[in-house]
């Protein structure tokens, strides 16, 4: 069912390897063009912008784009019961993961009366952007959100495409999970529109600029967090999603297709990589995988996946190969099932979220681990982190020098001042001691 690339006996360098791994036809740049006019209409008409947009692409006009505070209400009391409590456990867990990502402020003393402060300060007010296409995501509403409330973040908006069913209505479990976090500032709009909509704001709406947007969506999100990256900060440009896996002969077999069957379901686009070490075993997994797809809900847009160039059984020659394939490709998900998992981990580096072990699972971390499920794909894990509070702090640095502590640099601050010729810096320095030009102004009555 799914290809086989084979990579032992194979010295490829790190170029080379990203060349040879598998990745979905996607390209954001193809679609920039398209919703930097979508968030340029939003811009200059609006409300009006909006509505079209929802006809367009939702196929649903909302009646009110902005929630009542009545619907939110409602759709937590009718919010069904485990659906709720499960809910509610995943807030908790998650707030307790995104609270220890918070760094505490620090003071370094560097000499006596010369001090340096590292603080972390919150950005006032978020948009958070939750998909809504082949399904419904609140539990990116509680990632978004947790993480938001646990930087400190005072405003938070949240975004979600409107619903023919609900006659052009956020879903109301959307609604239900916006409203367990306290968040009443909820709008039926989706993709670059709504983007654009939270990165300028809609005064006819009382949607004011947003500082931050996050959270995930199709290729035409991507595409506009792109647009709007100069005015407002963005967590990454979230693509298809993805999982790579690494096992030994010593894995489950049905368990490891499992896990590529649950990340293949997502999409059409989505990935699914195994790596490993024996041939024999991923022979076995491809078989497994061709099973249970043939049984499952989803299954045109799974074997859309998994037979998809995206997808594939990757052979290499050893376990640290297999972190280094893994590096190279830096999966949005990473999951090790191996003899030695320990001995596997040591050699990553790249990697969005880690799931270690059999009974740790992807799903597991979409919901109720505790981690953040808003994480880097296509690579960008190579270079960027998942969504946590970090990703609404902003560093600050505090300087406190008393005069004696400035006056024992001040030749220092004087020397490359002169070397990169600009001598006013060491001047402004000197003038608190009353030497230099100004000193001398200010003697003369200048």
């Amino acid at each position: 069912m799914m290809q086989t690339i084979d990579l032992r006996g194979r010295d490829l360098s790190t170029s080379e390897l990203r060349a040879t791994l598998p990745r979905p036809e996607l390209d954001v740049t193809e679609a920039l063009e398209g919703a930097t006019s979508l968030i340029r209409d939003v811009w200059e008409r609006g409300e009006s912008a909006l509505l079209e947009q929802a006809e367009r692409f939702d196929r649903a006009r909302p009646e009110r784009i902005r929630a009542e505070r009545a619907e939110i209400d409602r759709a937590v009391a009718e919010l069904d019961g485990e659906v709720r409590a499960a809910l509610e456990e995943m807030i908790a867990r998650v707030r307790k993961g995104s609270a220890a990502q918070v760094p505490p402020p620090v003071r370094t003393e560097l000499a006596p009366g010369a001090v340096i402060e590292q603080r972390w300060e919150p950005v006032e007010r978020v948009g958070l952007y939750v998909p809504g296409g082949k399904a419904v995501y609140p539990s990116s509403v509680v990632m978004n959100v947790v993480s938001a409330q646990a930087a400190g973040v005072r405003s938070i908006a949240i975004a979600s495409p409107p619903q023919a069913e609900f006659g052009g209505a956020v879903h109301p479990t959307i609604l239900a999970a916006a409203g367990l976090l306290g968040v009443h500032e909820v709008y039926a709009m989706g993709g670059a529109g709504a983007v654009g909509a939270l990165a300028h704001g809609v005064a006819s709406l009382g949607l004011e600029p947003v500082d931050v947007v996050t959270g995930p969506g199709n290729v035409w999100v991507a595409a506009a967090k792109r647009a709007v990256s100069s005015v407002v900060g963005i967590d990454a440009e979230a693509g298809p999603t993805e999982v790579l896996i690494i096992a030994d002969g010593t894995a489950d077999v049905e368990l490891v297709a499992a896990d590529l069957l649950g990340q293949a379901e997502h999409d059409e686009l989505a990935s699914a990589v195994l790596v490993t070490d024996d041939a024999a075993f991923a022979g076995r997994v491809d078989e497994a995988v061709e099973r249970i797809t043939g049984a499952t809900k989803h299954r045109d847009r799974a074997e859309a996946s998994l037979r998809g160039r995206q997808s594939a059984l990757v052979l290499v020659d050893d376990l640290a190969e297999a972190a280094r394939v893994s590096n190279a490709y830096g999966p949005e998900h990473l999951e090790i099932q191996t003899a030695d998992d320990e001995s596997v981990l040591a050699g990553i580096t790249s990697a969005g979220a880690i799931f270690m072990g059999p009974y740790s699972p992807v799903p597991l971390g979409d919901y109720i681990a505790g981690s953040n499920h808003v994480l880097p794909t296509g690579g960008q894990a190579i270079h960027s982190s998942g969504l946590g509070a970090h990703t609404f702090l902003r560093a600050q640095q505090v300087i406190r020098y008393d005069r004696a502590a400035l006056d024992a640099v001040r030749g220092h601050v004087r020397a490359i001042a002169v070397a990169e010729d600009l001598p006013a810096h060491a001047d402004g320095v000197d003038a608190r001691y009353g030497e230099g030009p100004a000193a001398a102004r200010s003697d003369t009555g200048n």
